[in-house]
């Protein structure tokens, strides 16, 4: 038990902590306000208070729990939303109302509701287990098992394991060894700032396909890979990664809202739940995890809120899912990091962040990756982090430590975004190290031409853009036929292919397949197009065809129409050109007659 001696903002000192660990978590103040030890200072401990500290005095007692800062992990948690150190914000709503009282503590998981638990039928009474076996399921969701596993550290020979129906926190099992018995539950407990150990980590060799053209067709992120999406205010960084959490192809997504505003935060916990998963069907909000933590809440907790979401994530890796954690903003967390290290009078690295601060990045992005569980189950997790720079400037130190650790890098233009070009994502400044593992995946799952059509769209881009500086100041009319057929078909990948919109019933979500479709009919297009220059066809005629809106309108068929469309495109590409050369002919015919 110590003694509060100082207060600063979320920051408080207490003497008489002595036999204290880092990182435990403590009790601070006759409310009981949760906090975490970060400095040891002799018999000295400095505290970051993860709750407004308004009311509390020097003098009132702080207590240690002598654990450090953990989650609670089990049945329940999918469905659910938390706040930075993992209180339900139902039952908090429940207890204090519209606004979380202090000092005010919920469990993270019902200790009410009973589950249905089946045997592993390969564990027997009497067998040994280790740390991480799977020893049973819980049908948590329709399409989920949730896999009951031995908490690590423990491991020895298992009793009493039965079916039957059990609350979280009731015994299901005993594991014992030498002479040391431990309760096993159906949930278990993990600490935060270490990442969950595994067998084996591999190569990342398949795409997060996310619906998004943008994204899966040009810079994919691989499962188990990281990504960054830096970009100015109002440049669409959280509608990029909502679009993400709704329609990425993972079996569980952990959405951190880590010190955004409010209103963003709503829409989020309003429109999820109504959502339904394009795969099964069912509601999104079965597959999803959403940590809560406002730019009102107090600035602390934005740390923990990052390391709440990893850990469920991985926790759902080794059960062999694939987990997609989507972090909106990193750039809140860094900025909670500056402000305790201010406080701590540390000495400031450059804009003022903790000299730390790069090596924090690296090990929040390190914890991504796919790999092989203690159980032997394969399992991942991809991580999209969100970075708010200030002005748009990606030279400072929070994108610049991101950057150097992320493979995939989405660039959010501002200019294109005032355009209304969602996602605003600059073709000509985003990139993906991926491209290379991943083309295998591609070849096998959309064909050769698939990844021959996305090496040649990016050409026509990069040549457009060139053509782009040339038109102004020349004009377009001073351009060969040929360069004008580059920049309408590089028109047409930007207008028609890029552009996605979020709010479309159909066009907010773009399989695959579709999206094969829709690039191969651009460059069919653009390929006829170069054909009927070489005969002397004039580009302003090949602009004016019908069949461009035809391509335009492809955004808008729906999936289960996607063959017969694309097909029906093309034929329509070759009776028009057929017919424009066709015309042509009989011209040069009436020319020489």
């Amino acid at each position: 038990m110590g003694i509060i001696e100082r207060i600063s903002g979320p920051l408080v000192v207490a003497n008489g902590m002595l036999g204290t660990r880092m990182y435990d978590v403590v009790r601070v103040g006759k409310l009981g306000l949760i906090g975490e030890i970060i400095q040891l200072r002799k018999d000295k401990a400095i505290i970051q208070v993860y709750e407004d500290m308004t009311g509390v005095s020097p003098g009132e007692p702080v207590e240690s729990t002598e654990v450090p800062l953990m989650v609670e992990l089990g049945p329940g948690i999918l469905n659910n939303v938390y706040d930075g150190i993992q209180r339900p914000l139902e039952v908090i709503r429940a207890k204090t109302g519209t606004f979380i009282g202090k000092g005010v503590t919920a469990d993270a998981l019902d200790r009410k509701k009973r589950w249905r638990f089946f045997m592993e039928k390969k564990v027997k009474n009497g067998s040994a287990v280790s740390q991480g076996e799977i020893i049973g399921y819980v049908q948590e969701t329709e399409q989920l098992k949730h896999y009951i596993m031995i908490p690590y550290g423990v491991e020895g020979k298992i009793t009493g394991l039965r079916n039957g129906n059990f609350s979280v926190d009731q015994k299901i099992a005993r594991v014992t060894k030498a002479g040391k018995s431990t309760d096993i539950t159906l949930m278990q407990r993990r600490p935060v700032r270490r990442s969950s150990p595994f067998k084996n980590k591999f190569r990342s060799d398949e795409p997060l396909l996310t619906g998004q053209r943008v994204f899966d067709t040009f810079f994919p992120v691989a499962k188990g890979g990281s990504a960054a999406v830096p970009g100015p205010f109002g440049s669409g960084k959280t509608v990029a990664q909502q679009q993400i959490a709704k329609f990425a192809d993972a079996d569980i997504v952990v959405y951190v809202g880590c010190g955004e505003r409010g209103n963003e935060m709503t829409d989020v916990l309003v429109e999820f739940p109504e959502l339904v998963d394009p795969k099964t069907k069912r509601p999104l909000m079965e597959r999803t995890v959403l940590v809560a933590n406002t730019s009102n809440m107090p600035v602390a907790a934005r740390e923990a809120s990052i390391y709440t979401g990893i850990t469920i994530a991985e926790y759902f890796r080794d059960m062999g899912y694939s987990v997609a954690i989507m972090a909106d903003s990193t750039s809140r967390w860094a900025e909670a990091m500056r402000e305790i290290s201010a406080r701590l009078e540390e000495m400031p690295g450059e804009e003022g962040y903790p000299a730390y601060l790069p090596k924090r990045l690296a090990e929040y992005y390190e914890r991504s990756g796919k790999v092989e569980s203690l159980n032997g189950a394969i399992g991942s997790v991809t991580i999209i982090g969100a970075v708010s720079p200030a002005g748009g400037d990606i030279s400072e130190p929070v994108s610049q430590g991101t950057l150097r650790v992320v493979k995939t890098f989405w660039a959010l233009d501002v200019a294109l975004a005032s355009a209304r070009h969602y996602p605003s994502v600059n073709w000509l400044n985003s990139y993906s190290l991926y491209l290379d593992a991943l083309k295998d995946w591609y070849v096998k799952n959309a064909g050769e031409g698939f990844v021959d059509d996305r090496a040649t769209a990016m050409r026509l881009l990069q040549r457009e853009a060139e053509l782009k500086d040339i038109v102004q100041l020349v004009g377009a009319d001073a351009l060969p036929d040929s360069e004008k057929v580059v920049l309408e078909t590089g028109r047409m990948i930007r207008e028609d292919f890029l552009r996605q919109n979020a709010y479309d019933e159909i066009d907010t979500y773009t399989s695959l397949a579709k999206q094969r479709m829709m690039l191969s009919s651009i460059l069919y297009f653009g390929a006829k197009a170069n054909d009927a220059v070489s005969h002397r066809i004039e580009a302003d005629k090949i602009t004016k065809m019908k069949v461009r809106e035809e391509i335009g309108r492809l955004k808008s068929v729906k999936e289960a129409d996607t063959e017969k469309e694309g097909k029906q495109v093309k034929e329509h590409i070759d009776s028009e050109f057929k017919a424009l050369l066709k015309e042509y002919q009989a011209d040069v015919e009436e020319e020489k007659a």
